[in-house]
């Protein structure tokens, strides 16, 4: 493969740290950066993805936080929000699992977002989502790193993205909830049968379980300290169909943490008499 040198670029601009750019950039924990003084020779709109990146996860923070608080119209039967389940709390509007008593007086869904959330949180996929949209850490591939030296997920705070394989255990317990959730969204009043809120509910349990189980984490709980594969075929079969929806797991999270919210909005606009829901039958 044939390697430009400085001379065969014909504008000074092209010129510009041509040398540098061809050495290895070493990386050490709390080491300084290194790399070319230039912010970056990059053309492209290669902040438009930290942009969308930080509009998107912004939209959904402060939706499922007003969601979360406003601590009304969250059930309509046979329908409740994901965000409210389960409902551990004894002042739900419908009580699943009423183990916390009567002394907790705020949002029952305070109980619920802090899985979730810190599942998200601690995912591999959202660590880089965030870390180069609101932290320029950084914001895209070769564009210098706002912050001049590297320490990586040593220190506190950012040590605790070492628990994110608990929370996936919690995200499973989670998609299981769901899961009945949405089976008893075709349990009406009157008797079975389906609603458009039956389909939401279903596909948002599809869509988080396809997160969920497409996780870094799971994969690795499948096919990870195996030495041969021969030897255990049934992981190597799970770990086989993990890797390929692992492939999507980014898609999978977006997808998912939009229709989430959507699936709540809609629960909350049937609840409060805004729109009817359509019966199939």
């Amino acid at each position: 493969m044939r390697v430009r040198t400085a001379e065969t670029y014909k504008t000074e601009e092209e010129r510009v740290s041509i040398t540098e750019d061809l050495k290895p950039t070493p990386v050490a924990i709390s080491g300084v950066r290194g790399g070319p003084d230039v912010h970056t020779l990059r053309k492209d709109r290669w902040w438009l993805v930290p942009t969308l990146t930080v509009l998107g996860l912004t939209a959904f923070v402060a939706y499922s936080a007003w969601a979360a608080l406003v601590n009304k119209d969250y059930y309509s039967a046979p329908y409740i929000s994901p965000f409210y389940s389960p409902c551990i709390a004894s002042n739900c509007t419908y009580q699943q699992l009423p183990i916390i008593g009567t002394w907790w007086k705020i949002s029952p869904a305070i109980l619920v977002l802090v899985f979730p959330l810190g599942f998200r949180l601690t995912c591999y996929y959202y660590r880089k989502a965030y870390y180069r949209s609101f932290w320029w850490a950084p914001p895209a591939c070769a564009v210098a790193d706002a912050r001049p030296r590297y320490t990586g997920e040593t220190r506190f705070p950012l040590i605790w993205q070492n628990i994110h394989r608990w929370f996936f255990y919690f995200g499973v317990i989670f998609v299981v909830f769901l899961a009945i959730d949405a089976v008893r969204a075709y349990d009406f009043p009157n008797g079975w049968g389906m609603g458009l809120g039956s389909l939401i509910l279903t596909v948002n349990v599809i869509l988080l379980g396809l997160y969920t189980f497409s996780c870094h984490a799971c994969r690795h709980l499948c096919g990870g300290q195996m030495d041969q594969f021969s030897k255990h075929p049934v992981r190597y079969k799970l770990w086989s169909g993990v890797s390929r929806i692992n492939e999507r797991h980014q898609l999978f999270a977006w997808m998912s943490l939009f229709f989430v919210a959507f699936t709540d909005l809609y629960v909350r606009l049937v609840a409060s008499g805004t729109i009817h829901d359509p019966r199939f039958f």
